[in-house]
């Protein structure tokens, strides 16, 4: 017998199953919302996994073709590798949750969620959302939940609470928001250049749509709740800590860290493990402790240099950003590029442009995406922070950081129809030292505007951090938090938008929630950011779009065609427009709207595509004046092809102003020829001339 519950949310039915499926999974919630299903479960280990100093947390998401009816493509027809959309919802339900697990807690958890139906309606990505959280909630895995999740669309200026697939399609808005009982603990936005007061508005709305949420998980807890499990607790113990302090007074450890130079901080921790190794030889237990201790006790004194003295390890004040420089044309031959560096930060991006045949298809569970115009790509390579490792390709950190300055940039960009192009931005990590992704987000604007794409406003993103005291009110926010204050902070709050309004939000932070005042400030603090950045590195760099695409780069030229006249170009199994591509050497793409783009990088040839083209889509007309080449030879006359596919008969009267006995004596096979069109005769048929040509 299984306990069934069930909610209105946003207009549809939430209806939970507890203990229907999945019984030996510590926490197993079976979600329903409207028709779309997903099983959330929960599942940690029995014992603490040896030899880590982190909370090993794995969260999956796994969507399934069968979902919304369809057969996996390719020749193995099952699910492969996780798309790009469930390794960015598997990072959406990681951050809220993972704050509300013990920092001590050395146990594996895994939070899966099988999407098994799609309701167009229902967003599966919000009911896995809520499923992890519930399924935990419920579990007996020590959880300081729960937490629950809401989505904002926006459409005409009016809020939509879980808005469907159609909706999100032309929202203005796509926010998601997870919070606790009291606190934002999660957001992530996209948006059309949205006030940062219109945003925030968003922000609470879906806050207290959450609260709402968190009372029904009560009730499924009340009912249905484990009693949460005992652990072993991986804290330093305060002894060695004790000791430590005496080896390495907190003066020395200040000095330690206190440099804007990630290497140098780096040496002098370093020597201080050294030391420390020295002197607990003997002391086996302590020995493997030392990086965790030293860790923490970095964490403790920069903590306390920032909340109580102000100040930030590199020197900086609480609102100044490090050192900006910014370039563009960096790389040559490419169709684009730009670096853009702050500090220790340091990102290169490069620009490439195709036509839009070479646009990505997308195969998920959405059918409304089928395929993405601009690909935002970031790498991180192991040399960028000084360490040597193997790439093996993007994992999901790349995956988001790419997705994130994406996201940022697709509001600003030209539709199809004023930039025929597909575009590919990729961020290549020269140096991290904190918030890569924003500046990508910076790299690839400028990169963008370098290759001609002709972007409507200059976008530009940076992070703002925090570190937290015993109360609400003791705080301290960061503008352009580094690598260091990333590790021991509470908060990376990105924010990337334009002069007019925010284009994405990230916020991922380490403490149970934030309260309103510091979310307000902070997006303030990026506003203000932002704004320095444009104004002072990147427009010096370069103000506006090129007028026109750089020199490699393909040229596009379009036409609207009768889609009648589609077959007539492409010709019988491709002959036609097969011809035209190998006398050309352009690639030529034609929708079924009778749309043609001609994309190649010689403008004569582009031309010469383009004549073809409306020669074989037109009807002649008399005067009309056409080229082409004698392809055959009768005794009453000889035919000129003026493009693949598109002959015309000149009689051998309109051949010469002389009389002439044989076609032969005047014309010989492959003759280029200037003919002018006399129309139709009296069966229907068109004639040429050559001999009316005016010269």
């Amino acid at each position: 017998m299984y306990k069934s519950f069930t909610m209105e949310l946003a207009g549809k039915n939430l209806t939970v199953d507890v203990g229907r499926v999945a019984k030996q999974a510590n926490g197993a919630a079976f979600m329903h919302y409207g028709e779309t299903t997903v099983l959330s479960t929960a599942t940690a280990s029995e014992k603490p996994r040896e030899g880590i100093d982190f909370f090993p947390l794995s969260v999956e998401y796994e969507e399934k073709m069968y979902a919304v009816g369809k057969i996996p493509g390719g020749f193995n027809k099952r699910e492969g590798k996780a798309s790009e959309n469930a390794v960015l919802t598997s990072r959406v339900i990681d951050r809220p949750m993972r704050p509300l697990f013990p920092k001590d807690y050395r146990n594996d958890v895994t939070l899966n969620n099988l999407v098994m139906s799609v309701d167009p309606e229902c967003s599966p990505e919000l009911t896995a959302m809520l499923g992890s959280a519930i399924a935990t909630a419920i579990s007996d895995i020590p959880f300081d939940g729960p937490c629950a999740t809401t989505q904002i669309g926006m459409i005409d200026g009016k809020f939509i609470v879980n808005p469907g697939q159609a909706e999100m399609e032309v929202s203005d808005l796509k926010l998601t928001v997870a919070s606790t009982r009291e606190k934002v603990i999660m957001i992530e936005a996209g948006a059309n250049e949205l006030p940062e007061d219109k945003m925030i508005e968003a922000i609470y709305t879906a806050h207290s749509v959450n609260q709402e949420v968190i009372a029904f998980i009560d009730k499924i807890v009340a009912e249905c709740g484990k009693e949460k499990h005992s652990y072993t607790s991986c804290a330093i113990p305060e002894e060695l800590f004790e000791k430590i302090k005496e080896m390495v007074p907190p003066a020395q450890m200040e000095e330690a860290v206190f440099t804007d130079d990630k290497m140098v901080r780096e040496e002098n921790i370093r020597q201080i493990k050294e030391q420390l190794e020295e002197a607990f030889a003997e002391n086996e237990e302590w020995l493997g402790m030392i990086d965790e201790a030293v860790y923490q006790y970095q964490k403790k004194t920069v903590r306390k240099m920032i909340l109580k003295d102000h100040k930030r390890p590199d020197g900086r004040e609480l609102t100044q950003i490090r050192p900006l420089s910014a370039e563009v044309d960096i790389i040559p031959r490419v169709h684009g590029s730009a670096m853009f560096t702050r500090g220790q930060t340091q990102i290169c991006n490069v620009t490439t442009l195709a036509p839009l045949s070479e646009a990505q298809k997308v195969d998920g569970l959405n059918e409304l995406i089928t395929g993405k115009r601009y690909m935002h790509h970031y790498n991180f390579p192991s040399y960028s922070v000084g360490e040597t490792k193997p790439s093996r390709g993007p994992g999901r950190r790349e995956i988001g950081h790419g997705a994130l300055a994406e996201r940022a940039l697709i509001p600003v960009l030209p539709s199809e129809e004023e930039f025929p192009y597909a575009i590919r931005s990729v961020s290549e990590t020269f140096e991290s030292n904190g918030s890569t992704s924003m500046a990508s987000t910076c790299s690839s604007c400028m990169s963008l505007m370098a290759a001609g794409v002709p972007i409507k406003k200059m976008v530009a993103g940076i992070s703002c951090g925090l570190v937290t005291g015993e109360t609400d009110d003791d705080y301290v926010l960061l503008t352009d938090i580094q690598g260091l204050e990333d590790f021991f902070g509470d908060m990376d709050f990105k924010v990337t938008g334009t002069d007019t309004g925010i284009t994405a939000i990230q916020m991922d932070i380490k403490i149970h929630g934030l309260t309103r005042p510091i979310v307000e400030g902070a997006i303030q603090r990026c506003r203000e950011a932002r704004m320095f950045i444009m104004d002072t590195c990147m427009k010096p760099a370069i103000s506006e779009p090129r007028k026109e695409v750089g020199q490699y780069a393909p040229k596009i030229v379009q036409i609207q065609i009768d889609p009648a006249k589609i077959g007539d170009v492409v010709g019988q199994r491709g002959k036609t427009i097969n011809a035209i591509i190998e006398q050309t050497n352009v690639k030529i793409d034609i929708t079924d709207e009778g749309a043609v783009s001609i994309c190649g990088t010689d403008a004569e040839k582009m031309d010469k595509a383009l004549r073809m083209i409306q020669i074989i889509t037109s009807d002649f007309e008399e005067g009309q004046i056409l080229e082409g080449d004698v392809v055959s030879i009768r005794e009453f006359g000889a035919f000129v092809e003026f493009a693949p596919g598109k002959e015309g008969l000149v009689h051998i009267s309109k051949i010469s102003k002389e009389r002439i006995n044989r076609v032969e004596d005047v014309l010989t096979l492959g003759d280029h020829v200037k003919v002018v069109c006399l129309g139709k005769d009296k069966m229907g048929r068109v004639s040429f001339s050559i001999k009316d040509v005016k010269e």
